[in-house]
């Protein structure tokens, strides 16, 4: 049996699985200050016996090498964090952290979308946006682990804020960038007199303005329209630069296809090479809403076998 722990800025759970990716159990706490959520998350894992290896995914910045959890946005006291070293004290068992991304990358190469090709680019496109490298059938995840923050790619001097960037590759292609891009498009709409349908539903989230581009609301479609363009302008740096033969996107545009891959293919065949374009295949992830488990246990075979 394999220990995962998945570490996120609302809520953290501790999955217990097999090496083939099947979830067995799982327990969710919700993510408060730092002191409070790192003990409930080693009570968890205190209440389990009999384990290999411990996985753990979380969102970056971290130094996946040391083992060091690096202040990530989403969890802002969490300040040189060195859980792989706590966790190996306290339980004695072979750990690894790999950032959400890399972590994704791995579980969709081994069980997912991936399975059978050699070079994978995975991009999260949840609330940000960062990308998992597979080359040469290896996880790249750079000098300290932090290959593949393409959300931090400027694509234009304006625009919404991602990564604390303006106008970066996360801003237009993320879940938040794209709730910015609906305020955006909304004040556009209202100065020529138009009211978005999704304008009228307090709190509007990425979700409704989806459901609202499938009725049909002009403005709705022009912010994925806008979403899909990015997605496609920055996609197409990404075939040129690595020439991958498959790129696995999860979350909003696994939800979203219908919205979002036209405008996409669009920009790619117009700006990618054209014979690094014919060998890539943009698909969804395939494990979905799940990734977030299998991938902290994809880690936690990455660690049982480093220790072979």
């Amino acid at each position: 049996m394999l220990l995962g722990i998945d570490i996120g800025g609302t809520k953290c759970a501790v999955i217990t699985g097999d090496d083939k990716g099947n979830v067995l159990t799982k327990k969710v706490i919700k993510t408060v200050d730092f002191g409070n959520t790192y003990k409930q998350i080693f009570a968890l894992v205190r209440e389990h016996e009999n384990y290999d290896a411990i996985g753990i995914s979380c969102g970056g910045p971290l130094d996946e090498e040391k083992g060091i959890i690096l202040s990530p946005p989403n969890l802002p006291d969490w300040d040189r964090v060195n859980i792989v070293s706590d966790i190996k004290k306290e339980f004695g068992v072979p750990c690894k952290i790999r950032n959400d991304a890399n972590a994704c990358a791995l579980a969709e190469h081994k069980f997912g979308a991936g399975v059978g090709s050699k070079n994978v680019v995975f991009l999260t496109f949840g609330t940000g946006l960062g990308a998992g490298l597979i080359l040469d059938g290896k996880l790249y995840s750079g000098t300290n682990g932090n290959a593949g923050e393409v959300g931090h790619i400027r694509m234009e001097n304006k625009g919404p804020i991602g990564f604390n960037k303006v106008g970066s590759f996360e801003g237009f292609c993320s879940g938040q960038g794209i709730r910015q891009l609906g305020e955006i498009f909304e004040k556009k709409a209202k100065a020529k007199g138009i009211i978005p349908k999704y304008s009228l539903i307090p709190n509007y989230t990425t979700k409704d303005i989806a459901e609202c581009a499938r009725l049909g609301d002009k403005t709705a479609i022009a912010v994925f329209n806008k979403c899909g363009t990015m997605l496609g302008k920055g996609l197409s740096i990404i075939v040129d630069t690595l020439n991958p033969e498959k790129i696995v996107i999860g979350s909003v545009y696994a939800r979203c296809v219908d919205l979002l891959y036209k405008p996409m293919m669009k920009v790619m065949k117009k700006e990618c090479i054209g014979v690094s374009l014919d060998v890539c295949e943009v698909v969804p992830a395939k494990l979905s809403e799940n990734i977030g488990d299998v991938a902290a246990l994809a880690v936690a075979v990455e660690a049982k076998n480093e220790t072979r």
